[in-house]
């Protein structure tokens, strides 16, 4: 059977020091469970972040066989599951196999690729065949299972929305030009490929990372020391296309939720889905198209096409579920690690607080994050809420800048949920 168990990869460095991480890539999969306080948790890649219905079912029936019934989703539009039995590795494998979620066991945690969740909605083509190229690539890539479960891939479709999520390789689409654009970690530069051969660009950037990485023990392209990732970019560059200068979008801006176009999005309150209202999103999705598409922003889109006659009457009953499916909605732009009780590093149940101070939408999306930790928080421009030993700190954090902090005392609800009021408009 396979239960949680610690990742031998040596420790990797710091962007640009030599402040080396203690411990190895424990990150979660399937068939590497993470041990939590609430039972072991397991972290389904969905590549892009698309499902068909069935798959969605088969997600559902695996939260309800071996764990709490709940699915959280994850800011890289993945799926975990919380409340699992460290023994049911090897059925919840079996299970997630048959459904096509886990096509290699060797990749399964390096299946990490987000892609623009609109990408093909107006009808000028998507990023589907990137997509699909690019996972097929990465599980037939000896090298590629390496690759730890932090490196990502992105695959925007030219609107700059997870082109700005910090990508390890990102792929840009590029209009009519008959070219894609590849950029490697945060460069300003990025380079021209042809757009057939733009997943095996993809790839190769990541085979090079990982000979790059192996004096340091880099996980990620920006965890490596400067000079090293410089020469990884000028290596890259040499062999494709012309150099662009193409500074990566500061911050990105999510679907809103509601109708777009044929599409329905919803918003799920911090990322976490109750069987019933999974099961109407998987309805839903049957009904029109038989796809999902999970956001890096914890979010569902249902690509349809959808009725415009019955997108209101769609929206009103994932409204009723308790989903988000307007832009006015108090949790909209509200997000949270798991906290307490589900883990043990946590310093109080940062979901009920945020439940707690939840208000007017503001300007800025508010992460709450229970340790200095802060796992899962979103990139570009945002409220940052701390716990620490003293209460709660709150900082305006724009890229790699950050505001000085405010600290609120934790035995004071209402001033905090002002202070984070005040922060977010």
């Amino acid at each position: 059977m396979l239960a949680a168990m610690p990742d031998s990869a040596p420790s990797p460095l710091s962007a640009g020091g030599a402040s080396p991480r203690a411990g190895g890539d424990a990150c979660p999969g399937t068939l590497r469970l993470h041990r939590a306080d609430d039972g072991a948790l397991a972290r389904v890649r969905i590549p892009g972040g698309v499902l068909s219905a069935d798959q969605a079912e088969a997600l559902l029936t695996a939260a309800a066989r071996f764990g709490d019934g709940e699915l959280h989703l994850t800011s890289r539009g993945n799926v975990q599951l919380r409340g699992l039995g460290t023994e049911c590795g090897g059925e919840l494998a079996g299970l997630l196999t048959a459904a096509g979620l886990l096509p290699s066991a060797a990749h399964e945690r390096a299946r990490n690729i987000v892609a623009s969740p609109l990408a093909g909605l107006d009808g000028s083509g998507g990023l589907g065949a990137w997509l699909t190229e690019l996972d097929r690539l990465v599980c037939g890539s000896t090298a590629a299972a390496a690759l730890s479960g932090r490196f990502l891939f992105a695959l925007d479709d030219g609107q700059g929305d997870v082109d700005a999520l910090g990508a390890d390789v990102t792929l840009i689409a590029e209009g009519s030009s008959g070219a894609a654009l590849l950029r490697i970690g945060a460069a300003d530069e990025v380079f021209r490929v042809p757009v057939a051969e733009a997943p095996r660009a993809a790839l190769r950037a990541a085979e090079e990372f990982l000979r790059a990485a192996r004096e340091s023990g880099a996980w990620r392209v920006k965890d490596l020391p400067d000079d090293v990732r410089a020469d990884l970019v000028t290596t890259i560059g040499s062999a494709s296309g012309p150099a662009v200068n193409r500074p990566r979008p500061r911050t990105a801006t999510p679907p809103t939720p509601g109708p777009h176009g044929s599409a329905i999005t919803a918003g799920v309150p911090l990322g976490r889905l109750t069987p019933a209202q999974w099961q109407l999103l998987t309805d839903t999705a049957r009904r029109y198209g038989g796809e999902l598409r999970l956001t890096p922003w914890r979010g569902i889109v249902i690509p349809g096409p959808v009725p415009q006659p019955e997108a209101a009457n769609a929206l009103r009953r994932l409204s009723a579920s308790g989903l988000i499916t307007t832009p006015d909605s108090p949790w909209t732009g509200v997000g949270a690690c798991i906290g307490h009780p589900g883990c043990a590093k946590s310093l109080s149940d940062v979901r009920a607080e945020a439940g707690a101070a939840v208000g007017p939408p503001g300007r800025l999306p508010v992460y709450w994050s229970g340790c200095e930790r802060r796992c899962g928080h979103p990139h570009g421009e945002w409220i940052d809420v701390v716990v620490t030993p003293d209460g709660h700190r709150i900082c305006h954090v724009r890229g790699e800048r950050r505001d000085a902090p405010t600290t609120t005392a934790r035995n004071d609800p209402a001033a905090l949920a002002a202070a984070i009021a005040a922060a977010r408009a």
